[in-house]
């Protein structure tokens, strides 16, 4: 939690954040061109975002693009925010708000886990009802193969798709159809992104999910963070996070 309150104690940084939020996927140069300060001393706080997992980014053609990650935030609301008053949690991180406006979002997380342990919790059914609202996968696990997420309170499937790429541990690219009710039905196949890459004793998993209409439904990509957090207590204390996902959702598994 360190670097996330260290990070989040300086005004530009927060401003920074606050632009991405207003605009992700920004170039330093677009960055730059909105303080009264160099590029490099606003590459330097970027940097300290990044460190902090604030800020996350990836490289497009020759541009690097920036992020907003909100796991971070995320994960200081359900240790320390919510033990005090659910007021302030609402006004410090309003998910919400700040997954809706664009077409590709970028969630990063670190775990203290082995690669191979964080990729079995991603495809192994039983694990993944742990973190995902009691929800299971079901899958071959071979390319182009079919995949289903299912709960046992559902009459039906909740999300289809198929394995686009598979390079266990490491890396899985799926498509994701939405299908829980007629309208996200409706919104068509985006793509999921899964990045695992082993960083000490610990990994750093990337999720991205893209290929999202301009103005997609919120409830595609809005639990993301509540799944991610779930995913890192589930393998780091073995056991359930609650959050607003698990307490709708989980009760029947």
């Amino acid at each position: 939690m360190e670097p996330v309150f260290k990070a989040l104690a300086d005004p530009t940084r927060r401003e920074l954040l606050d632009e991405l939020f207003r605009q992700d996927g920004q170039t330093l140069g677009a960055l730059a061109g909105r303080f009264a300060m160099t590029r490099v001393a606003v590459a330097k706080h970027l940097r300290l975002l990044e460190e902090a997992g604030l800020v996350t980014s990836r490289r497009r053609g020759r541009e690097k693009l920036h992020y907003l990650n909100p796991v971070p935030i995320r994960l200081v609301h359900d240790r320390w925010v919510s033990k005090y008053t659910e007021a302030w949690a609402a006004g410090l991180v309003d998910l919400k708000r700040d997954l809706e406006a664009n077409m590709e979002k970028v969630f990063e997380i670190y775990i203290r886990t082995t690669p191979e342990r964080l990729w079995q919790a991603i495809t192994d059914p039983e694990s993944r009802a742990r973190y995902q609202f009691g929800a299971r996968i079901k899958s071959e696990w071979a390319p182009g193969s079919s995949y289903q997420v299912e709960h046992a309170g559902a009459p039906g499937p909740l999300i289809e798709g198929e394995n686009l790429e598979i390079q266990p541990p490491h890396r899985l690219v799926q498509s994701f159809h939405a299908v829980w009710d007629d309208d996200v039905a409706a919104e068509g196949t985006s793509r999921i992104t899964w990045d695992i890459e082993p960083v000490g004793d610990s990994c750093r998993l990337t999720v991205t999910h893209d290929q999202l209409r301009e103005g997609a439904d919120e409830h595609l990509y809005g639990g993301w963070p509540m799944i991610l957090s779930g995913l890192k207590t589930w393998l780091e204390t073995g056991q359930e996070l609650t959050t607003p996902g698990s307490l709708m959702y989980g009760g029947s598994q």
